[in-house]
């Protein structure tokens, strides 16, 4: 006797098709038949500098400690994140990424018929978790590839738990700055929550970066959510958090699974905000790789979105899963993003300047090839 488990899955989980990351170096060598040493990664928004000084030496010592289970409560980073950013450690909670502090949100206040708001183009992670939850998600058309504030703001109606904003976004690299988001925030009833999801924050360029933190205490339906997977370098160990009102974290602190975030992932991150230095190198490297690659597709001919992220989502054309495959079977993995409605695009991961370079000449070799 066979049972279809598919149909027996909740009405929104039925509808979901499963989060496609960037390809791994070692499945694209096994694929490709190629050196995984001569294959570069530029598909997933990593740090190209490698992890933190710092931060390996306390995930070496915390290595130790692997046969007990972590500081559920997170202490000592909670201690360290609070004083950084002048709050207490009740406004914080922590989560194995910023993607599963996202869900939390989710869990925590949206249910069956509630209606949960993003954006056009932004992170999969707000469709999916909505639907998983069985909430209504109401996507809002873009408006020059970013956040149309304004139309986001109408689309709020007694349905609405939760809105979200990604600031800069993925996977476009749009970004607004300080007075749309307080604009924004006027508008939106005091009992629906935002997410201001700020994993990319540390790249953001100039004097307009609306510190989500520094609003909160003008704005206690707000919740800020960071990542250490970007900026600081450590994507495999899964440390993020929110910022928010105390009441919200209760909340958020009631859903979240115990021991969520390990003690290796814990010692990291504690030690990590103590190299300032390392944060500096990162924005530098992250600035030129930038106008690196913005320059190297304008002599190409290509047009792409200006980003504040640490990517660029580049036009291709028509053939940009063949552009993709080319780019591949050359040893350099990006990211192709028509599951987010961009089918032209591919997103490309700042790297270092040899990294950029070899991108921009494989993609040169691969659009030669194919208009010849």
């Amino acid at each position: 006797m066979s049972i279809d488990f598919k149909s027996r899955a909740v009405a929104g989980v039925r509808g979901l098709q499963p989060y496609q990351p960037g390809k791994p170096i070692d499945e694209v060598a096994r694929e490709m038949g190629l050196d995984p040493n001569q294959i570069i990664k530029l598909a997933s928004n990593e740090n190209p500098l490698g992890p933190s000084s710092m931060a390996l030496d306390a995930a070496r010592q915390a290595l130790d400690e692997m046969c007990l289970y972590p500081d559920g409560n997170g202490f000592n980073l909670k201690q360290k994140l609070a004083a950084r950013l002048s709050v207490t450690p009740a406004h914080l909670t922590l989560g194995n990424g910023s993607n599963d502090v996202l869900e939390l949100v989710i869990r925590g206040f949206a249910c069956a018929g509630d209606e949960v708001v993003f954006s056009q183009y932004a992170f999969a992670v707000y469709p999916i978790s909505t639907l998983a939850a069985g909430a209504v998600g109401i996507a809002v058309a873009a408006k020059g590839w970013g956040h149309d504030l304004d139309a986001m703001a109408e689309a709020i109606n007694d349905r609405t738990r939760i809105v979200f904003v990604a600031n800069p976004n993925n996977p476009t690299g749009t970004a607004v700055g300080r007075a749309a988001i307080e604009s924004f925030l006027r508008k939106v009833p005091e009992h629906v929550i935002v997410v201001l999801d700020e994993a990319y924050c540390e790249y953001f360029e100039g004097d307009e970066f609306p510190d989500g933190v520094d609003l909160l205490s003008d704005y206690p339906n707000l919740v800020v959510t960071r990542t250490f997977s970007k900026a600081w370098g450590l994507a495999a160990l899964r440390v993020g958090y929110a910022v928010s009102s105390t009441d919200i974290a209760d909340v958020l602190n009631r859903v979240r699974q115990p021991f969520n975030v390990d003690t290796i992932a814990l010692a990291a991150a504690t030690a990590v905000l103590d190299d300032d230095d390392y944060l500096q190198r990162s924005r530098e490297v992250n600035r030129k790789g930038l106008k690196q690659l913005a320059a190297g597709f304008e002599a190409l001919g290509l047009e792409y979105i200006p980003s504040s992220g640490n990517f660029i989502a580049v036009d291709v054309g028509e053939n940009a899963g063949q552009v993709f495959q080319g780019l591949l079977r050359r040893g350099v993995i990006v990211r192709p993003i028509e599951a987010y409605g961009m089918p032209r695009h591919l997103r490309v991961s700042v790297g270092l300047e040899a990294e950029n370079a070899r991108c921009l000449e494989a993609l040169s070799e691969v659009l030669e090839s194919m208009n010849g």
